[in-house]
């Protein structure tokens, strides 16, 4: 008796070493993936996956040895039920279960499942066992094509997007982001521009047409009988110069009775 019991406690204590790593290894990638995700890449993540695949298999080799006895014909039974805070209970089980009452105990030391997942169970089993060998395999078979049609989609896509990122990367630049900041900078404040400009543009000056003006040779003064521009007055430009010579006399001189 002190022989099995000897037993038990080294089975129980190399099972709980083991849980342990196990639940290290959960907590991590958990961890990872609401903290990390953004520099979580596959690679990395199966390196998780398989972290916590090989404890799941140290611990079923830690089950399936001889010297370990058979836990299912152990029963755990509770000692002692109280609706009060057990601060032991609450350390050991590190914050997760507060006190050790009597709606809590079926549920924490359940060994089997809940009746409804049982039922479900059940029927899916019954399903499975009903159906033949051959819908199952063409069933499979169908399954690996959807799978195979997802998986090229998948590698297809990341060949087209690996190949615009590489020619984007190539692609000869065609604007200069120093030149668009200068230009901003003198339209919206005015920054690069000459003086001189800057004050003929607020006096109301066209700096073009004055310059026109200024560079123009044989530019004169206007005169009164000239328009703008040294032009001649509206009236004026539509007579033409005449070539016949008048010689207008006063009426006393040509008239025929006198």
């Amino acid at each position: 008796m002190q022989r099995e019991e000897k037993q038990m406690d080294s089975a129980l204590e190399a099972i709980i070493m083991r849980v342990n790593d196990l639940k290290t290894a959960i907590a991590a990638m958990i961890f990872k993936v609401e903290h990390e995700y953004e520099n979580l890449n596959w690679p990395n993540f199966l390196d998780n996956f398989a972290l916590i695949s090989g404890h799941l298999t140290s611990l079923s080799k830690i089950l399936a040895y001889e010297k370990i006895p058979n836990l299912k014909h152990q029963t755990v039974l509770p000692l002692r039920l109280s609706p009060e805070k057990d601060e032991d209970l609450l350390r050991l089980t590190e914050g997760r279960i507060p006190t050790f009452a009597h709606d809590l105990v079926p549920d924490y030391l359940r060994t089997k499942l809940e009746p409804q997942a049982e039922q479900k169970m059940m029927q899916l089993e019954a399903k499975a066992a009903n159906v033949n060998n051959d819908v199952s395999q063409k069933q499979m078979t169908q399954y690996s094509k959807v799978v195979n049609h997802v998986w090229d989609v998948a590698n297809k896509a990341r060949e087209e997007w690996e190949s615009e990122a590489g020619s984007r990367a190539t692609q000869a630049q065609t604007s200069s982001t120093a030149d668009t900041h200068a230009l901003v900078a003198a339209v919206g404040m005015g920054k690069g521009l000459k003086s001189d400009s800057i004050q003929m543009v607020q006096t109301g000056v066209n700096p073009v047409a004055s310059s026109m003006m200024v560079g123009r040779p044989g530019n004169q003064q206007q005169t009164p009988g000239q328009g703008p521009m040294g032009n001649p007055p509206m009236g004026q430009m539509n007579k033409a110069p005449s070539a016949i010579k008048t010689n207008i006399k006063a009426a006393s001189q040509i008239h025929p009775y006198r």
